[in-house]
């Protein structure tokens, strides 16, 4: 993900993917077929998906799932609003926060007394719980830091996982920068300053989520944001771009990741699990044996990774009672049954959102520091998700966060706007 839901970044990418359940019938060996629709944004998984699809209908005949992407640069909103009033509404489709489940409240069925919700790791249905109900089921878990790589570290004499502060970081980032030439490198980062989600979700979340308990729920409703730890972000922030790879402003995320990050020319990068698959098509024995992650070295929270949900399941409420309990069924098969956990693992290389994993390993090291840090309650929340789903984040945060790091705004003034921002916003709710 380059973000998580976009992204995931991050995160990136909206995208779909159609199961289309119609139900006639019902699911006997003698009964009608009950065909599946599902939309969902995370293109990443399309083909997997399809597969896994395929196994399920040979297991269930009178089952049909179709697939469909909506890949590219689609966004899912839209493409979700076209099949709801074109009366082509999907059975399953994804939510990414509060502000999804408000928005598609009227076809959103209550899924708290499901096998998934009761077993859904602790902090992954914060986002999608309102009045106390729960409305989505997550598709996985992601984390996000500091991905690095080893082989420079270890050149360098730097032991990563000793970097738990900011001074300690600052330190070991100026010795990084001090060695460029004998170690290989262009820069100590590639910071991505194109990509200004990954500072207004993924970096501002470890500073702005704490005053929510890294809740995307309770930030979601509340009509004030204080920002008190900004001059923390500033720091970080501008200790990226003083030892990025230049200029900071043109590095999109493909070039931080494929081009800087994957052949080497950078030590580490701000990302997550997510682009594991991409480094390993560029260069297999690095992903494999060369890089691992990090925390982003945050005061009060050291040593812990930011790990949350960044998309939920939905089922359609709208949808007849046997599409509905076909739609769970699939759901509750992928993630709860000893088939279905081994495709989630393996074939999806999911970090699991659900208790019952504790016998696997993840596929890659990225997911496996992500898989232990959730297990050992190593995290921060998630509270981005509040308002991704937002105009505020696109067209306020990141707009101010653009001014800054092109040189055109004060910090002070930054934070005031966006921050003013959120507030009007809030109260135009």
């Amino acid at each position: 993900m380059r973000k998580s839901f976009k992204r995931l970044g991050m995160l990136a990418l909206a995208a779909g993917l159609t199961f289309s359940l119609a139900a006639c019938g019902n699911n006997s060996s003698k009964g009608k077929t009950v065909k599946i629709s599902i939309l969902q944004g995370k293109v990443e998984v399309n083909k997997q998906l399809k597969q896994i699809a395929s196994i399920y209908e040979k297991k269930h005949p009178n089952v049909k799932i179709t697939v469909q992407s909506i890949g590219g640069g689609t966004q899912y909103d839209p493409v979700l609003k076209t099949r709801i009033a074109s009366d082509n509404a999907p059975a399953i489709f994804s939510l990414d926060g509060p502000a999804s489940v408000k928005k598609f409240s009227q076809y959103t069925a209550d899924l708290t007394n499901t096998k998934l919700a009761k077993n859904a790791v602790k902090g992954t249905l914060g986002a999608v719980t309102s009045n106390g109900k729960v409305y989505g089921i997550p598709f996985n878990v992601e984390g996000y830091g500091f991905v690095y790589n080893k082989s420079v570290f270890k050149k360098a004499g730097i032991d990563p996982n000793s970097l738990t502060t900011y001074s300690k970081l600052k330190a070991a980032v100026q010795e990084l920068d001090s060695q460029k030439d004998k170690l290989g490198i262009k820069a100590v980062f590639a910071t991505a300053g194109k990509e200004t989600w990954q500072f207004s979700d993924h970096l501002a979340n470890l500073y702005i989520g704490q005053q929510f308990d890294g809740n995307a729920s309770k930030l979601y409703k509340s009509k004030t944001m204080k920002f008190s730890k900004n001059q923390e972000m500033k720091q970080m922030l501008d200790l990226m771009m003083q030892y990025s790879v230049k200029p900071v402003m043109q590095v999109d995320y493909s070039a931080q990741v494929n081009k800087y990050f994957s052949e080497g020319k950078v030590a580490m990068i701000e990302a997550g699990d997510w682009i594991y698959p991409t480094v390993q098509s560029i260069n297999s024995k690095f992903a494999s044996n060369g890089i691992g992650m990090i925390p982003i070295p945050v005061k009060g929270y050291e040593g812990k990774l930011p790990v949350g949900t960044s998309i939920w399941w939905a089922v359609n409420k709208q949808a007849s009672s046997k599409v509905q309990k076909a739609s769970r069924d699939f759901l509750t098969w992928l993630y709860t049954s000893k088939q279905g956990k081994k495709y989630v693992v393996n074939k999806l290389q999911f970090v699991p959102a659900y208790k019952g994993y504790d016998s696997f390993k993840m596929s890659e090291p990225l997911t496996q520091t992500v898989f232990n840090a959730s297990k050992e309650g190593k995290i921060i929340g998630w509270a981005f998700p509040a308002y991704t789903g937002t105009s505020w984040d696109p067209d306020k945060f990141q707009v101010e966060l653009q001014k800054y790091m092109s040189g055109k705004q004060s910090w002070n003034k930054t934070v005031t706007n966006s921050i003013q921002g959120w507030k009007t916003q809030q109260e135009s709710e």
